[in-house]
C-alpha cells in the first residue's frame, strides 16, 4: 500500500473513465459573433484524462460513454481512437432531425483583457440519457482495472447520470480499482433539473465510494457541503484555505485518501500564475509556481489530474506526482485543444525545472 491506496499490480487497463464525450468549436481569438471558421476539438473532462494518460504517458486507458451513429459521432470516434483510448460505447441512433446528439461546446480563447467565453448546446444529448444498466461493469472491471474516474459535470447532466456513476463506483470498489472523482461543480447544469440540494445528495452518494477527490475550495463547499474557511486566502495561489477545509472533508468522507487541486491566478487571458497542491494520506504537498503564457486554457485542470494520476500509478514519491501533474497541466495550456500534445520526457523535464530554451 502506498499513498493509502491499494493499486492492483496486474490489470488489463491502467485507467477507465466514465463521462460524456463532446466536441468543442474553437474560433481562436475571434468571438463567435464575428467568427468565420473554427477548429473542432474532441473533449469531455473524463475522456481528457484517459486521452492524456494514453497519448503522453503511454498508459492503457479506456472510456465508457454514449455514442451516436451520425457524422459528428464518427468524428469523435476517430479522435478517441487516435488518442489511443479503448471505447466502451452505449450506442444511440440519430433520427436525422433532432438527435440524440453529441453535445457541442462553443469556446473562443479571448485575448489579453478580453476573457474567453464558453457556452453550450447540450440539447437532446445522448450522454445525458445514459443510465444504470447500460454497461456490464462486472465484465469491464473483471478484466482488471487499476483506476476508475468520473466527474461532476457528467453527474449533473440528468437524473440518471449520477445514478450511473454510483453504480460504476460500487462495481469499481468491488473489483479492487482505485476510484477518483473530479467534483467540477456547475450550478447551471444542476439548476436545470435538481438544484443545489439535489446536487449535494447525488454527489454525497458518489463520494462515499471515492478514494481520490479532485476539486478546489468552491467545489468542496458547493458540491459536498463542506463549510468554508473563516479567513479568506491572501491570493489565489495561497493553499491555506484549501488545506483548512481538508480536515472537515475527511471527517465527512473517511474513505478519501487524497484531495488535490490546481491553483491559478489570472492576470490576463494569456498570463497566469500556476500552482498545484495535494493532501495525500495526511500530508500536504505543493508544487512550484510557474508564470504561464497561455494559448488555450481549456483542459489545464484535466492535464494536472492526469499527470498526477500517472505519478501515483507508477509509484512516484508524492511530491513528484504533484509536480508531474503541475508540469503536464502547464504544458497543456500551450497547445490548442483540450487534450495533450506533450511527451512524457517534456513533462518530466519541466517538472524538474526545465526551461523554454530551444531543443536541438
Amino acid at each position: 500500500m502506498k499513498y493509502g491506496l491499494n493499486i492492483l499490480e496486474n490489470a488489463s487497463l491502467d485507467f477507465l473513465s466514465l463521462g460524456a464525450l463532446v466536441h468543442r468549436l474553437d474560433p481562436g481569438i475571434i468571438p463567435f459573433r464575428k467568427a468565420a471558421g473554427c477548429q473542432i476539438h474532441v473533449s469531455g473532462g473524463e475522456f481528457n484524462c484517459a486521452a492524456n494518460l494514453a497519448d503522453c504517458f503511454g498508459m492503457r486507458t479506456a472510456v465508457a460513454s454514449a455514442m451516436v451513429d451520425y457524422p459528428i459521432g464518427d468524428l469523435i470516434k476517430e479522435r478517441v481512437k487516435a488518442m489511443g483510448v479503448k471505447p466502451f460505447y452505449k450506442n444511440f441512433k440519430h433520427n436525422g432531425v433532432n438527435g440524440p446528439n453529441m453535445a457541442a461546446v462553443y469556446s473562443d480563447r479571448g485575448q489579453g483583457v478580453r476573457a474567453p467565453v464558453v457556452f453550450y448546446n447540450r440539447c437532446n444529448e445522448a450522454g445525458a440519457q445514459l443510465k444504470p444498466g447500460d454497461f456490464n461493469w462486472d465484465e469491464i472491471f473483471g478484466q482488471g482495472v487499476k483506476w476508475f474516474h468520473s466527474g461532476g459535470i457528467f453527474a449533473a447532466l440528468s437524473e440518471t447520470t449520477g445514478e450511473l456513476i454510483v453504480e460504476a463506483m460500487a462495481a469499481a470498489k468491488k473489483h479492487g480499482a482505485v476510484t477518483s472523482f473530479d467534483l467540477n461543480y456547475r450550478a447551471k447544469l444542476w439548476n436545470i433539473w435538481g438544484g443545489h440540494e439535489r446536487a449535494l445528495s447525488v454527489l454525497h452518494r458518489i463520494v462515499e465510494n471515492v478514494d481520490v477527490i479532485v476539486g478546489n475550495e468552491e467545489d468542496l463547499q458547493m458540491g459536498l457541503g463542506i463549510p468554508g474557511p473563516e479567513v479568506a486566502a491572501k491570493s489565489k495561489l495561497d493553499p491555506s484555505t484549501f488545506f483548512g477545509m481538508i480536515d472537515k472533508a475527511i471527517v465527512k468522507y473517511p474513505k478519501v485518501k487524497i484531495v488535490a487541486t490546481t491553483l491559478r491566478e489570472v492576470h490576463s487571458t494569456n498570463r497566469h500564475s500556476w500552482g498545484a497542491v495535494a493532501w495525500i494520506d495526511g500530508k500536504t504537498y505543493m508544487a512550484p509556481t510557474a508564470e504561464l503564457d497561455v494559448l488555450d486554457r481549456v483542459g489545464g485542470g484535466d492535464g494536472y489530474a492526469s499527470g498526477f494520476i500517472y505519478g501515483l500509478l507508477t509509484g512516484e514519491e508524492p511530491q513528484e506526482a504533484v509536480n508531474l501533474g503541475w508540469a503536464h497541466g502547464a504544458l497543456l495550456t500551450t497547445y490548442p485543444g483540450d487534450t495533450t500534445m506533450a511527451t512524457v520526457d517534456q513533462v518530466r523535464a519541466f517538472a524538474k525545472g526545465g526551461s523554454a530554451r530551444i531543443q536541438r
